[in-house]
């Protein structure tokens, strides 16, 4: 990057948002506030859009990931010449990725082709068809930005590397041949029920009481067996943890949740006319998603400059409030808010001799600390042939103890392929990932899937300091085992990730990626940062008819 020409000074200098990052959470709030009529300034470190919700090629995301799994901001140095206006805080980034294991087997293959990639760091990620962020996305406009097909299926898996079809709708379920009579009249009337519920039928209405309890319990009390029952808790109520031990589950599912996520699965099936199933998924990628709303905040007047980095925060000497930023240039640009990625944190700049003003010494460490949170481990694999012959993009979900007795949570598998510009004709990409407490149960859970449903070359794996080598050229070549009609692995990355909430103060902090299929809870997150920094202004107004400043024209549905 030092043949980049560096960029002339920003001008205007005073702004009423800037936002640090240009991920999911940061690129919404910054449509919504140049929606608001606000004045933006959206930076970013990276050349490109989307931070740690980006969609990168497989020769940049080894070096992404490294970069991203220590702490390279040195503090910030203080001068003598500091304005007697304002205390300066360093600004710095802290860990996010750990554990990182990157391994090649077909060097020659994949670096002809690297480019050709557009990996998702924060995958596997779905829409299901009737979901907030969809609803958002066309609410909004970006689906002008954006192009979806449809997610063929979805599987639940076993040990021994079976896909079982979900019985999803009615024709599903009379399709199935793998439910007996029994079972399909119980899921048929159970469905039924929760039909009639949501429909408002008094006579089949579910208790207030039925409602409030665990859903596993509602389950049982229907009188449906094993196998349904995790059907609907995992693969279409989505549940993370094992719903049948309290002892291990951290996140029990009350039967009002469970009934409202059946109701988006029925809801996401059949609603656009291209997408047979409940799930869709971007070409190019989920990094569209971020750079849809970054253009969207574009077309209403933010200001948006890549490749800068803010090594300060300015504050006032008397107040102890949030002034403005310094970039790595060495200007200074002041705004009334400030919203920044969730991996920085905020520090005392080395060599700082007057004290911090009261009102901030005690948000200092609020803002430094590390928000613990639990992790989530991430795998991605290359293969150049599908895991089932007859279909190309579909979800796997594990159900908890369906490949070892110690999994207490559940392991999805997306498989998407290159009719979706995300890898080159002839190969696929499978993103796995289960929340987990440490990176050697992380580890554990992504190599379980891993040995079930791929032939795995007998290597010994790159640490993660070896991962930055990789970008350097380097590579390794193993013997296969025997295929067993498995497809054979050509290229894997495996690395934790920490789980951060946002946080609100004298400045805003968003969510990280977070372990769910979709982007409601992210949606929602971003939503209320939005509402606390600017009360009196609505969240993307609704309006009757199109604004003529805005270059789309499409028919407010989503291209599948």
């Amino acid at each position: 990057m030092d043949d980049i020409p560096p960029y002339p000074p920003i001008d205007p200098t005073t702004f009423d948002l800037i936002v640090i990052g240009t991920g999911l959470p940061e690129s919404i709030i910054a449509a919504a506030a140049s929606t608001a009529s606000k004045s933006v300034l959206h930076l970013d470190p990276n050349p490109f859009y989307g931070s740690h919700f980006c969609s990168i090629p497989l020769a940049d995301l080894p070096s992404f990931l490294s970069t991203h799994s220590t702490s390279p901001s040195p503090p910030y140095q203080q001068s003598s010449d500091e304005s007697n206006e304002f205390s300066v805080l360093g600004l710095s980034t802290r860990p996010l990725y750990s554990s990182i294991d990157i391994t090649r087997f077909s060097p020659d293959l994949l670096d002809k082709n690297s480019r050709k990639f557009n990996l998702d760091v924060a995958g596997p990620r779905v829409f299901f068809c009737a979901d907030k962020s969809i609803e958002l996305i066309l609410n909004t406009g970006a689906n002008q930005y954006m192009e979806f097909k449809s997610i063929d299926a979805t599987f639940v898996g076993d040990n021994k590397g079976n896909f079982s079809s979900v019985p999803d709708s009615r024709a599903a379920i009379f399709k199935d041949k793998s439910l007996g009579l029994t079972e399909k009249n119980q899921l048929m009337r159970f469905f039924k029920l929760v039909k009639g519920h949501l429909a408002g039928e008094q006579d089949v209405k579910i208790s207030d009481e039925d409602l409030q309890s665990p859903f596993v319990d509602f389950l049982n009390k229907m009188g449906l067996p094993p196998k349904i029952k995790s059907f609907i808790l995992y693969a279409i109520a989505m549940a993370d943890y094992d719903q049948e031990d309290t002892g291990v589950c951290r996140d029990l599912l009350k039967t009002k949740d469970g009934i409202d996520q059946l109701a988006l699965y029925n809801a996401s099936i059949g609603r656009f006319q291209n997408a047979s199933g409940a799930l869709l998924y971007p070409i190019y990628g989920q990094g569209e998603l971020s750079q849809a709303f970054c253009r969207r905040a574009a077309v209403k007047g933010c200001i948006y400059v890549l490749r800068m980095s803010v090594t300060a925060l300015l504050v006032d000497k008397d107040s102890g409030c949030y002034m403005g930023i310094r970039l790595a240039s060495g200007q200074d640009i002041f705004s009334q808010k400030l919203i920044i990625d969730p991996t920085f944190k905020v520090t005392l700049p080395s060599g700082s001799s007057p004290p911090l003003p009261l009102p901030l010494q005690g948000k200092l460490p609020f803002f430094s600390q590390k928000d613990d949170r639990g992790k989530i481990a991430r795998g991605i694999c290359l293969t150049r042939t599908s895991l089932k012959t007859d279909m190309s993009n579909f979800l796997v979900v594990y159900p908890p103890r369906s490949l070892f007795p110690e999994q207490v949570t559940s392991i999805r598998l997306l498989q998407i392929a290159s009719n979706l510009a995300v890898c080159p004709p002839g190969m696929f990409v499978l993103y796995i990932s289960a929340l987990c407490d440490d990176e050697d149960q992380g580890k554990k859970l992504i190599h379980a899937v891993m040995t079930t449903v791929l032939t795995v070359p007998r290597i010994n794996s790159e640490s993660n300091a070896a991962a930055q080598n990789e970008t350097a050229g380097s590579s390794s070549t193993g013997t296969s085992d025997p295929g067993e009609g498995k497809p054979t692995l050509l290229w894997s990355a495996l690395y934790s990730q920490e789980l951060t909430l946002g946080q609100v103060d004298f400045i805003c902090s968003t969510p990280m990626p977070d372990g769910k299929l979709n982007y409601d809870d992210l949606v929602d997150a971003a939503d209320k940062l939005f509402k606390e920094i600017y009360p009196e202004d609505e969240f993307f107004p609704q309006t009757s008819s199109k604004n003529p400043e805005d270059d789309d024209d499409g028919d407010g549905s989503p291209e599948t």
